[in-house]
């Protein structure tokens, strides 16, 4: 699996569909693969949602619930809007190989039928043009879709889903272009009764630490274009391994983010058997403003409660060279969350380690101001030699603490740090798990309010 497709929220029920090869465990005919939930936690795999047919293969592309019937596939039907990407025109190199093709569904999400009159939005000549994330635009009365076409995101209007008219262009000159513009997500927020919109853009490769990364953008929309408040180039995760995310349609106030836990330096080699690729946690997003300047924050759902339990609770640890938690807590599950709070002027380094001398370090530089992930000795990296990597990230926050919260995996490490406004997600493949947390600070750090909690499978 790859980039998260179709997510919506409908009666209940969290559908995410996904970049899916059924027959293959690397990247081969794209099909949407498809999950449901009903607290984003525990999910259940569903049958195959869209199948290749004569038209190309199923990229990526977005869902909405079509309240007013303005498709007239009935009210509240689900409406996919995705890619056809056509092998056989792309081989000929005419670059009209991706146009814009709509599904629908009346029986919540569980059979599909493609329109008839597909595609809805043909190729105008640009030779990346695809995923289509929509979303209906209330002072318009529109349907509004994003699109990525090359280095630019291109917004369309619609009435009804089947019908679209370019309204403006946005990208030129303005970020990040280290590679191609993928996966953009336009996102409404209420601050204080003013909207903020952000644009989340994934671009492969240019991440800020290598490969595969998502940047954003804050501004303004008015229906028509889309306005950033400042040029400069923003990260929503400065780990290697969370690409080509987006968020859930139809969830009211909540702006519900997940993502592909991978990167295309190495999606098609990483050492795992029977499955390759994985999503993140999904992750509750927000605005802030730092300074006079606005971030997206984020933060795990507040549904991971359900699977966290807490094991142990230190109000207090003055680290003065290292402090292993295993002499405290005993060996450590195989999957666990680590909170604490730790002073911003001094260093500190949070080691994940096991009993074969394998460990990935995330830590903080105070002179620096940065964060980092060492994943150099994290395991098996002989797969490619893109992996081994030291990863940082500048601070946002001024605050005189850090808080940070540690979400490990037997195979992942999700750190959020001064509430989400900096994220690092990263893969490792260890050959036993870190059953071990060493904290390692200069000189009299104190690491407060800590607390390490199982979180247990979901699949169980």
């Amino acid at each position: 699996m790859n980039d998260p497709n179709g997510m919506v929220y409908h009666n209940g029920t969290y559908h995410l569909f996904f970049q899916h090869n059924p027959d293959s465990t690397v990247w081969g005919p794209m099909h949407w693969g498809h999950a449901t939930s009903t607290d984003l936690v525990h999910w259940e795999e569903q049958p195959i949602g869209l199948y290749p047919d004569s038209l190309g293969t199923i990229f990526s592309g977005s869902a909405v619930v079509d309240k007013n019937n303005t498709a007239g596939f009935g009210n509240d039907a689900l409406i996919a809007i995705f890619t056809h990407h056509n092998h056989t025109i792309e081989r000929e190199k005419t670059g009209l190989h991706q146009y814009q093709s709509i599904a629908y569904s009346t029986d919540n999400g569980k059979t599909w039928a493609k329109y008839a009159g597909n595609p809805v939005l043909p190729n105008p000549g640009i030779q990346d043009f695809r995923d289509p994330k929509v979303m209906w635009h209330e002072e318009t009365n529109q349907w509004i879709m994003t699109l990525a076409t090359k280095q630019t995101i291109t917004f369309y209007a619609s009435p009804n889903l089947k019908e679209w008219e370019k309204l403006s262009e946005f990208g030129v000159g303005i970020g990040a272009h280290g590679g191609v513009w993928e996966c953009p997500d336009l996102i409404r927020f209420d601050h204080n009764g003013e909207n903020v919109w952000v644009l989340l853009v994934s671009i492969n490769p240019g991440g800020p630490n290598g490969g595969s990364a998502t940047q954003y953008f804050v501004g303004d929309f008015d229906g028509t274009a889309f306005t950033p408040y400042t040029t400069d180039t923003k990260w929503l995760d400065y780990g290697r391994d969370n690409y080509a995310g987006v968020t859930w349609s139809n969830a009211d106030d909540r702006r519900i983010f997940i993502g592909w836990m991978n990167n295309w330096d190495y999606a098609n080699v990483v050492p795992t058997k029977t499955w390759r690729g994985a999503a993140t946690v999904a992750r509750d997003l927000t605005i802030r403003q730092i300074e006079g300047n606005w971030y997206v924050a984020s933060k795990p759902v507040a549904e991971l409660g359900a699977i966290t339990e807490l094991l142990h609770e230190v109000p207090q640890q003055v680290v003065r060279s290292n402090a292993s938690l295993k002499s405290i807590t005993g060996s450590l599950p195989a999957t666990y969350r680590l909170d604490f709070t730790a002073r911003a002027d001094r260093d500190f380094t949070v080691r994940l380690k096991n009993d074969n001398k394998e460990w990935a370090d995330f830590g903080y530089r105070a002179t620096d101001r940065q964060f980092f992930v060492d994943r150099t000795s994290s395991g098996d990296h002989s797969f490619s030699d893109r992996f081994a990597s030291i990863d940082s990230a500048s601070r946002i926050d001024t605050a005189d603490y850090i808080e940070v919260s540690l979400l490990v995996d037997v195979a992942s490490l999700e750190a959020f740090a001064d509430g989400g406004l900096v994220v690092m997600t990263e893969t490792f493949f260890p050959t036993t798990d870190f059953n071990d947390v060493v904290l390692q600070g200069e000189t009299d750090q104190v690491f407060t309010d800590l607390r390490i909690s199982r979180m247990t499978s979901i699949w169980k």
